[in-house]
């Protein structure tokens, strides 16, 4: 094999520095920049370019017709043009490529969706070191065999303690709104109160899943796939996410995300309610059939109606909610101030999901009261 070596003129003197390969360089420096292309058929060529934004020269590897092609895009989304798309591109596989080699782990050691997300320059080397720590965990381990916790972990660590939070804290804080907007109908309405913490319990897991970031691991689309399935295909799946390198997502892109996640909520939430209001006039027809009494006090609840108006109310208010917390609050705002605290960022997560909690639960209430689903108290 053959190198070559060429060099770009400059009014500058060059030295050329020495490459530490034992430390990857996770994040980009003004020293040095080092990209690698691999290639099948062309002999690798070594070129030098000066970089006249810094002091310091670039140093970049190529081989002819590599995995990226020519323009070397990566980006999902609009955004971006092509040569920033590769430049980012060949960082984020020449970063990933150094962490396997530190680690001593190859492409063939990793799942298979991991290893082209780094062959295609997708994801830097923060996100592939990010994979080795949760490895070491064997919870982690079980859940990363999943491409949907996989690409959730990778894009949030703390995932599945706020999975956790939510539903932790799901039953408890819609009895206490439930209870805060009732106070003495609490429970002559339990009927109605346990119909709304059933469906609310059975959704909170969604809630967190749909609108969480994401680091996109999945294989192109179909070449016979239509238009619309394609641009909803390349939305993030949240409107609000931080891009990874060489991924950028237009405003169109992010307004998509809020109507895909807004249509599996619907149909989540009108689920989730159908069960719930099922269970419930099961419950109310087994009261009555005990009790003669109350057979003229307590009513069966409308099926149909509550469940759509369920999963019209998930579809907007808890998807446009779920959304600026996970994309704008947590990973925005929280997570770059105290990310080297993860106990403190997991305090005020817990804080913040129960607050968003128990409001979302004391709007569902105002919201069904002002269609007519649900009665208000009289007032004596």
């Amino acid at each position: 094999m053959s190198i070559g070596a060429n060099f770009t003129p400059s009014t500058r003197s060059l030295g050329l520095p020495r490459l530490n390969l034992r430390r990857p360089p996770l994040y980009s420096s003004p020293l040095s920049t080092v990209a690698f292309r691999t290639t099948t058929n062309a002999a690798p060529t070594l070129s030098w370019r000066a970089n006249h934004s810094h002091s310091r020269p670039v140093l970049a590897f190529s081989g002819g017709d590599g995995i990226n092609g020519g323009n070397g895009s990566n980006s999902s989304g609009g955004g971006g043009g092509e040569g920033e798309g590769g430049d980012s591109g060949d960082k984020n596989k020449a970063e990933a490529i150094l962490v396997l080699a530190n680690i001593g782990r190859s492409l063939d050691s990793i799942p298979k969706d991991l290893a082209a997300a780094i062959e295609s320059g997708k994801i830097p080397g923060s996100i592939v070191l990010r994979y080795f720590e949760l490895e070491k965990s064997p919870l982690f381990r079980w859940l990363l065999q999943f491409g949907g916790f996989k690409e959730r972990l990778l894009a949030d660590d703390l995932f599945l303690a706020k999975v956790f939070i939510e539903c932790g804290v799901g039953v408890f804080t819609k009895t206490a709104a439930e209870y805060e907007r009732r106070r003495e109908n609490f429970f002559k309405e339990l009927e109605i109160v346990f119909a709304d913490v059933v469906m609310a319990i059975v959704a909170d897991f969604m809630l967190v899943w749909l609108p969480a970031p994401t680091v996109a691991l999945r294989p192109p689309i179909g070449v016979n796939a239509g238009s619309i399935a394609r641009f909803f295909y390349s939305c993030p799946d949240n409107a609000f996410q931080v891009a990874l390198a060489g991924t950028s997502y237009s405003f169109l892109q992010r307004i998509g995300a809020i109507v895909r996640n807004g249509s599996k909520l619907f149909a989540v939430g009108t689920c989730s309610s159908l069960v719930g209001t099922v269970v419930t006039n099961a419950l109310i027809n087994a009261k009555k059939a005990v009790d003669k009494s109350s057979a003229d006090e307590v009513e069966n609840v409308p099926v149909l109606s509550t469940s759509v108006a369920y999963g019209v109310y998930m579809a907007v208010s808890s998807n446009l909610r779920y959304q600026l917390l996970a994309g704008v609050i947590e990973q925005r705002i929280l997570e770059p101030l105290l990310h080297q605290h993860k106990l403190m960022l997991s305090a005020i997560c817990f804080a913040v999901r129960t607050g968003n909690t128990f409001l979302g639960s004391l709007l569902w209430v105002d919201y069904a009261r002002w269609i007519g689903l649900q009665k208000a108290p009289e007032v004596e």
